[in-house]
């Protein structure tokens, strides 16, 4: 165990975490094809994946192929975890040269030794997956592997298919699992013998897995005061209570049980965050306490503690159910929680579409106007009228006014977009980005501007990412973190509700695999959704922090007043906007921007924000 790359560096000892013997024989077993490993985070899993790599090269030398979900994943392994325990294990030590040396077989991503090599490489990358045969496959993190290993398929079939010639070949299955219906891990772990640990209780001697539903602790009078100091575990059989001393004994003492007759000779073993020595009940409390009322943090929760996969209550938000939560406030009187402003804007054949949403502590959303402009997106007329809109303040009810932080305008592939693009450049002052919606699992704002072939800089935004989330805060039900407002309007109807949650989730299979995707029922529209996505884009681009100074009880409420006002961003020093300008022919080609422009932070003066504009102008 390097310093490095440990908290406890020495010489290995499976007893700190007792669940891991079983698992390290059925790797080093000849008679086992198949080991899958579903499991938490901070369980050891990395450590057996190096002791794994260690033990071929030593005792059992052979071709060896390490799969990470990603390239730069892969050498960042090699670097961080590798080669420290090739370089402070005695028995490696001299085995594996040191890729420093002018030694073409020995690089960060190949080591050759004698009677075997071993290859590094990412799931995202073909050319690795497709060369030699090989005995050891080793996959890690399969939930975050991409559906296809760039156009040639499943990166894991493209792996099994260089095992085919050995009778000896072995296959190593690692993952926290994500979303249930798309879980990599989570199936194969289904076709084994599902091995779960059962721990004896040190009162009663009675065998249980460890669960969530017995973990407890003491609570106070409020909802809100929880005491996870106080956290301990209840045995299911004689309600005796384990501290960690006691769970830990427990564990040492436990043995692995398979629990699927009909496992076709795959080897799976669940890993809960309950068995490892490094969490204790009161760590996991916390982490609970702080995801509970946030779907997405519950289901990181839920992932990388429990070790289970993700399954949404349901995959479908009825709008009937919010016109019930339209409370009584208005552009100009909005609750004293709300903090900042953003817009998203829709380009239309015959309008544009604008929604400005509020946020407060934690994304607590207020929805403060939709506006419907109609005219040719083409005219400079229509982004006057837009301009309009942007420059309007809204005001608190403590009297504080509030600027449009930023605003995402989408640019879709379509006759007008370069009229979009245009007003996108003259209004970089105001904060108005050009984005496009991308599907697939990616971040909601990327971390740079992407380069068109027209020489334009536009941002691609992950929309699927980005209903997941709203959908999530949808239906949250009780005011507070995450949750959204709605205010009586007359624009704000069943029009716009059943636009808002017109989209639904369905599961096909894609080349194979489970994949979930968005889609629209047809005969509706969301506009609704597609401009709320681009302001929750907006205020991502904003990067300003929502965790911190929560307002005292009722902030949230209209009418309500807290005991002091949460902070809220200055705009008095926001650049003057450029006054109106007119809007160039569509058709009219942009000039070349410099390549190359990253946004990856937000500071005064530079980054996406900055007076220097997000197209790298000096």
């Amino acid at each position: 165990m390097s310093p490095e790359a440990s908290a406890e560096p020495g010489r290995w000892s499976t007893d700190r975490a007792e669940y891991q013997r079983e698992l390290l024989d059925a790797i080093s077993n000849p008679s086992i094809p198949v080991v899958v490993c579903i499991k938490a985070a901070q369980v050891g899993w990395t450590e057996c994946i190096n002791n794994t790599v260690g033990y071929f090269i030593h005792q059992d030398p052979t071709t060896i192929l390490v799969v990470q979900p990603t390239l730069e994943l892969a050498e960042a392994w090699s670097k961080d975890r590798l080669a420290p325990m090739i370089r402070d294990t005695p028995a490696l030590k001299g085995k594996v040269r040191d890729p420093k040396s002018r030694d073409a077989d020995n690089t960060v991503r190949q080591k050759v030794f004698s009677g075997g090599r071993l290859s590094i490489v990412g799931a995202n990358a073909p050319a690795g997956l497709a060369a030699r045969p090989i005995r050891v496959v080793l996959a890690d993190e399969v939930d975050r592997f991409p559906i296809s290993a760039g156009t040639e398929g499943d990166p894991l079939k493209l792996a099994a298919k260089r095992q085919i010639t050995f009778w000896n070949r072995k296959t190593i299955l690692g993952s926290t699992p994500v979303q249930k219906l798309t879980s990599v891990i989570y199936r194969e772990w289904l076709n084994s013998d599902q091995r779960r640990f059962y721990v004896p209780c040190p009162a009663c001697d009675h065998p249980q897995t460890l669960r969530w539903e017995n973990v407890r602790w003491e609570k106070g009078n409020d909802e809100h005061d929880h005491k996870p100091e106080t956290s301990h575990y209840v045995c299911e059989e004689c309600g005796s209570i384990w501290g960690d001393v006691e769970r830990w004994q427990a564990i040492k003492q436990g043995k692995w049980k398979a629990e699927n007759s009909n496992g076709s000779g795959i080897v799976g073993f669940h890993i809960p965050g309950f068995l490892s020595p490094w969490l204790t009940l009161e760590d996991i409390v916390r982490e609970f306490l702080a995801a509970k009322d946030d779907p997405q943090l519950l289901q990181v929760f839920v992932n990388t503690i429990l070790g289970e996969p993700w399954e949404e209550q349901t995959e479908k938000v009825e709008g009937a159910g919010l016109i019930a939560r339209c409370e009584n406030y208005t552009a100009e009187t909005l609750p004293v929680g709300a903090r900042f402003l953003t817009a998203g804007v829709d380009i239309q054949v015959n309008r544009l579409e604008l929604q400005v949403i509020a946020w407060g502590y934690k994304e607590e959303a207020w929805i403060v106007k939709y506006e419907i402009m109609h005219g040719d997106p083409v005219q400079p007329g229509l982004w006057e009228e837009l301009d309009q809109i942007l420059r309007e303040p809204c005001v608190r009810e403590d009297g504080h006014r509030m600027m449009i932080r930023a605003t995402c305008v989408d640019i879709a592939d379509t006759p007008h977009a370069a009229a979009g693009m245009a007003y996108c450049k003259r209004r970089r002052s105001m904060k108005v980005f050009p984005v496009r919606g991308m599907n697939g699992p990616r971040p909601i704002w990327p971390k740079r501007s992407t380069e068109t072939k027209r020489h334009e800089h536009i941002f691609l935004l992950g929309v699927d990412t980005a209903k997941d989330w709203l959908y999530a805060r949808l239906r949250i039900s009780k005011p507070g973190p995450g949750y959204f407002h709605f205010p009586i309007a007359d624009e704000i109807d069943g029009k716009y509700f059943a636009q808002l949650t017109s989209e639904q989730i369905r599961t096909k299979k894609l080349k194979g695999k489970l994949v979930r995707e968005w889609f629209l029922p047809p005969g509706r529209r969301n506009e609704a959704l597609d401009t709320a996505v681009y302001a929750l884009a907006a205020r991502m681009a904003t990067r300003l922090r929502l965790d911190k100074d929560a307002p005292a009880a009722g902030a949230g409420v209209v009418g309500a007043q807290p005991m002091r006002p949460p902070p809220v961003e200055d705009f008095d020093d926001e650049p003057t906007p450029t006054p109106i300008e007119p809007a160039p022919d569509s058709t009219s080609a942009t000039a070349p921007v410099p390549r190359g422009v990253r946004h990856s932070h937000f500071e005064p003066g530079g980054g996406w924000l900055g007076p220097r504009g997000w197209f790298g102008n000096k």
